[in-house]
């Protein structure tokens, strides 16, 4: 029988991919939950070992030794306890431990006064660790089988959860592939990634990108997030380290290090810069990003749903680095205000619009990647002048058949 547990155990753990001793804990602590419920009592700390071999059994209630304290005292601080955590629910709070600190604190479940531990240990001293032994009468209950089935149940499923989410946070940065769920009531995406489900919150996800139930789609995995439901996988379908980490799996040059992304500047799902550089004089960075006939940057923007990609040359000059970052317009000149790190790009009348862009995308994009304010002013006209930072981008509806 003892061999026939063993046996169990480790197909358990050959299947959900789980360590030996993980699901041999959740065992034992469904055993100390069988013996609670029909031999015990709910004051017991109980430790159980079992022995898969012999399939032997002990049991321990496992207790710290603390101070004697008075009865009246004791009775006295419960009462005054539960008064100050009425007050504090009544100002909508909690009860902290400062509120708290002056009244005595007895747990009999995991502590034993002193005079009480003498008696089982005449040595005995405070602060130190009971393991009083108890006895094994014989065979469970039925109830009692019932709720060692549950715990076991219970601790598999937080040891598997447990496992998952640690791969997970092996791959965070990366890009996995996920089945879209449901949206819920507060427009965070559930995403179905096999084992576990992650979400995509509201500020992760594409503007005027639907979400299909059921639709096979790729994510950023921004990371693992505790929070008031457990542990929580992020993920992310706007972030700017999508594109970084698209491209690196594309491009080799990148991958290697020859090429690097020294900026990248994003209007989720309509379009991105991003501007590269190499130190390898015999590399064309932006040809190595673009491909032949355009393959490496085709596969990005597939990858992307569509949005649309500009590569641009990095540059350690300012203004030689905002004319690359203005294209595809073709600018005249640029004048630096060091103090205020603004910059007045004059372009011809034709480039004007180009320039800004629609909805004033492209000045706004070429703003955020070189960092400067970009003033951008028409020759012919140097009365109009359009700012980078007043920009009011436009909204653009779109119907989807």
């Amino acid at each position: 029988m003892s061999s026939e547990i063993k046996k169990a155990i480790e197909a358990i753990c050959h299947e959900k991919g789980l360590d030996y001793e993980e699901v041999l804990d959740a065992l034992q602590t469904a055993l100390g939950a069988a013996y609670r419920k029909d031999f015990g009592n709910r004051q017991q700390n109980l430790k159980v070992e079992y022995d898969v071999e012999t399939g032997d059994m002990k049991v321990w209630d496992i207790k710290e030794v603390v101070e004697d304290i008075a009865e009246e005292k004791l009775l006295h601080d419960q009462e005054e306890m539960t008064r100050r955590r009425e007050n504090a629910l009544d100002q909508g709070r909690e009860l902290s431990e400062e509120d708290v600190a002056d009244l005595t604190k007895f747990n009999p479940k995991t502590e034993m006064m002193l005079t009480e531990a003498k008696t089982f240990k005449k040595t005995a001293k405070v602060g130190d660790t009971l393991e009083l032994e108890q006895p094994v009468p014989g065979e469970f209950g039925r109830m009692a089988a019932q709720t060692a089935k549950q715990v076991i149940i219970q601790k598999l499923r937080e040891a598997e959860r447990g496992a998952v989410l640690e791969d997970f946070k092996e791959q965070e940065g990366t890009i996995v592939q996920g089945t879209v769920q449901k949206k819920d009531r507060s427009g965070v995406v559930i995403i179905d990634l096999g084992k576990i489900n992650g979400i995509v919150p509201p500020k992760e996800q594409i503007r005027g990108e639907f979400y299909k139930p059921g639709a096979r789609m790729r994510f950023f995995v921004l990371g693992v997030e505790e929070s008031v439901r457990g542990p929580q996988i992020i993920l992310s379908r706007a972030t700017t380290k999508m594109i970084s980490s698209v491209m690196e799996q594309e491009i080799p040059e990148i991958e290697s290090g020859e090429v690097e992304i020294k900026g990248i500047a994003r209007d989720p799902g309509s379009r991105v810069k991003v501007a590269v550089s190499t130190e390898d004089e015999s590399i064309d960075p932006i040809g190595a990003c673009i491909g032949q006939r355009g393959s490496r940057i085709t596969t990005i923007i597939e990858e992307l749903g569509g949005e649309k990609v500009d590569v641009i040359q990095y540059k350690e000059n300012p203004k030689e680095y905002i004319k690359e970052a203005l294209s595809p317009a073709k600018i005249e000149s640029v004048e630096l205000k060091e103090d205020t790190k603004e910059a007045i790009v004059r372009v011809p009348a034709d480039q004007f619009s180009l320039a800004i862009g629609r909805g004033g995308q492209n000045v706004r994009l070429a703003s955020d990647l070189t960092g400067w304010k970009i003033d951008v002013v028409e020759n012919e006209k140097k009365e109009e002048v359009v700012e980078s930072t007043e920009i009011v981008e436009e909204e653009v509806e779109e119907t989807k058949e």
